[in-house]
C-alpha cells in the first residue's frame, strides 16, 4: 500500500520547485539589448582591447598591420565606431610588398561611412620616402580618398617641400590638390632641357 501523505508532500515539493524555476526563467527572459543597457553605462564602450596587433590579409597575402595600445569598440552605439585614444600605427602593403606607414596620436574608424579620422602628429611615410605631416587627416576607405582642411607639410623624396592649408588626394597621392600652399620645388635641369 502506498502512503498518500508521502506522495502529497513529494507532489507539492516538485510543484513548488517547478514554480520557482519557472518564475526565475521567465523573469530573466527579455531583450538582450535591455540587459546590456542595464549593465553598461550609456557612454561606455562595448569592449576594450589592450596591446592590439591586427593583421589584415587578402587571399593569404598580408595587406595591412595595425598596432595600438588601446582600442575601444563602440559598435553598440547607434552610429558604431572604434576609437584608438592612445594612438595608432598602420602599415599598408601593396602587391609588390611596398610598405606605407601611417601613425597618429588618436584615431577613430566609423563603420557605416568607412571614414577614418586621424588626429595629432599624423605622419604618413610612403614606400618611396615621401612624408606627409598634418594635425588631422581623414581617409575615406570607400572612395580611396585622403583629405584635410588643416595645415600640412609634405616632403618629397627628391627634397621638394610643400606646406599648405588643406589638400585632398587619392590614397596613392598621384592625384593631389593642395590649397593655399608654399613650397620649394626641385627641378631637374636635364628634364627642362628635353622640353
Amino acid at each position: 500500500m502506498v502512503n498518500t501523505t508521502e506522495i502529497s508532500f513529494r507532489t507539492i515539493f516538485k510543484g513548488m520547485a517547478c514554480a520557482v524555476l519557472a518564475s526565475v526563467v521567465y523573469s530573466c527572459k527579455g531583450n538582450l539589448e535591455d540587459v546590456r543597457k542595464m549593465d553598461i553605462p550609456e557612454d561606455a564602450p562595448q569592449a576594450i582591447g589592450r596591446g592590439i596587433h591586427l593583421k589584415y590579409t587578402d587571399s593569404g597575402i598580408l595587406t595591412a598591420r595595425l598596432r595600438s595600445d588601446v582600442m575601444r569598440d563602440y559598435s553598440n552605439k547607434e552610429f558604431p565606431y572604434q576609437e584608438f585614444p592612445e594612438g595608432v600605427q598602420v602599415e599598408f602593403y601593396d602587391e609588390e610588398e611596398n610598405k606605407n606607414t601611417v601613425t597618429a596620436d588618436y584615431g577613430v574608424v566609423y563603420e557605416e561611412t568607412g571614414i577614418i579620422d586621424l588626429r595629432g602628429n599624423v605622419v604618413i611615410i610612403t614606400s618611396d620616402s615621401t612624408e606627409l605631416m598634418a594635425d588631422q587627416l581623414y581617409w575615406d576607405q570607400n572612395q580611396n580618398w585622403v583629405f584635410t582642411d588643416r595645415p600640412n607639410t609634405i616632403q618629397f623624396k627628391n627634397g621638394a617641400v610643400n606646406q599648405g592649408q588643406g589638400f585632398d588626394s587619392n590614397q596613392e597621392f598621384s592625384n593631389f590638390r593642395s590649397r593655399s600652399n608654399v613650397g620649394v620645388q626641385i627641378i631637374d635641369d636635364k628634364e627642362v632641357e628635353k622640353e
